[in-house]
C-alpha cells in the first residue's frame, strides 16, 4: 500500500478467518493492510488461515504469504492475545489443539468474555456442515468449483473496471440466489446457534462459509466474520461491547480520507449485539 496510514485503530477483539494461506486467491495484501492499522487485545484467527488441501493441489505460497504469519506472531510478540483455531483445511494443525506457540495458543473452540456481558463461543463451524463430515470428496469437488469461479470472476471484473464498474462476486451471488445454497447458510446458521444455546453462550462467532453477517437468531447473537478470498472482512468488537463487521475496502477508503457512505447492507451489519 502507498498511503500513508495514521495511528492504528484500536479494538478490544479481532476476529478473522478464511485467509487460506497457500492458494493464489488469497488476499494477503489486504489482509497485511488491515492488520497494520489496526490493534486489539485480543485477535482471533478462527479457521483456515493455511489451507492444506491445495498443497495436495497446486500450492501457492509468495513473500506476502510469509509475511501474514509473521505479522501475527508479530501482534503476539508485541502483548496481544492470539488464539488459533484451526478449521478444515488446516485440520492437521488440530493435533496441536491445547497447546501454547510463544504467546499464540490452539484450540478447538473457546468462549470470548464479550464486554456487553454476554459469552461468546468461538469455532470454525465446519463440524456443522454436513457435507464437510458426511461426504469430503463432495466438499473437496465443491472447493475446485470455488477455484474455478473465483478465476473466472477474476476475469470478469478485469472488464467490469475497463468500463469503471464496481466489483461484482459470482460466488456471493450464487449464494444468495442460488436456492441450495440459501438453504445449507440457513441450516448452518440454526446448527452453531442450537451449539450456543446448548454450550451456554448467548453468542457465536464462526467463520467457514464465507459470508459475513452480525444479527440476532432465535435469541443468540450470531456473528460470522468473513473471509479473506473475496469480502476481506474482519469482525471487531469495541470497548464499549458493540460488534461491527469492517470491510477492508470501506476502511481503506475511509482512512484515506474520502467521504464514506455505508450501504444498506453494510448498515445492517454494524448493528450492535
Amino acid at each position: 500500500m502507498n498511503a500513508h496510514f495514521p495511528q492504528p485503530r484500536r479494538y478490544r477483539a479481532i476476529f478473522i478467518s478464511d485467509i487460506h494461506l497457500g492458494t493464489r486467491r488469497a488476499q494477503t495484501e489486504s489482509l497485511l493492510g488491515f492488520l497494520k492499522v489496526t490493534e486489539s487485545d485480543w485477535l482471533y484467527v478462527v479457521g483456515d488461515l493455511v489451507d492444506n488441501w491445495a498443497l495436495r493441489k497446486t500450492w501457492h505460497w509468495d513473500q506476502l504469504h510469509n509475511d501474514v504469519i509473521q505479522k501475527l506472531l508479530r501482534k503476539a510478540r508485541k502483548g496481544t492475545k492470539v488464539i488459533y483455531i484451526p478449521g478444515n483445511h488446516d485440520e492437521n494443525f488440530r493435533d496441536f489443539v491445547n497447546l501454547r506457540f510463544g504467546r499464540v495458543s490452539v484450540l478447538n473452540d473457546t468462549i470470548h468474555p464479550g464486554a456487553n456481558g454476554k459469552r461468546y463461543l468461538v469455532l470454525h463451524g465446519d463440524k456443522f456442515d454436513g457435507v464437510v463430515c458426511y461426504a469430503p470428496w463432495l466438499a473437496k469437488l465443491g472447493d475446485t468449483a470455488y477455484d474455478w469461479s473465483i478465476a473466472l470472476n477474476a476475469g470478469f471484473n478485469r472488464i467490469r473496471r475497463l468500463f469503471r464498474l464496481p466489483y461484482w462476486s459470482l460466488s456471493a451471488y450464487l449464494k444468495y440466489k442460488v436456492k441450495k445454497a440459501v438453504e445449507f447458510i440457513s441450516h448452518f446458521e440454526d446448527a452453531v446457534v442450537r451449539e450456543a444455546r446448548q454450550r451456554g453462550a448467548q453468542g457465536v462467532i464462526c467463520g467457514h462459509i464465507h459470508t459475513p453477517d452480525n444479527r440476532d437468531i432465535d435469541g443468540i447473537h450470531y456473528l460470522n466474520d468473513g473471509d479473506w478470498v473475496e469480502s476481506c472482512t474482519a469482525l471487531v468488537e469495541h470497548y464499549d461491547g458493540r460488534f461491527e463487521i469492517i470491510a477492508w475496502a470501506d476502511l481503506k477508503f475511509h482512512i484515506a480520507g474520502a467521504p464514506h457512505a455505508h450501504s444498506d447492507r453494510n448498515r445492517r451489519l454494524a448493528t450492535t449485539g
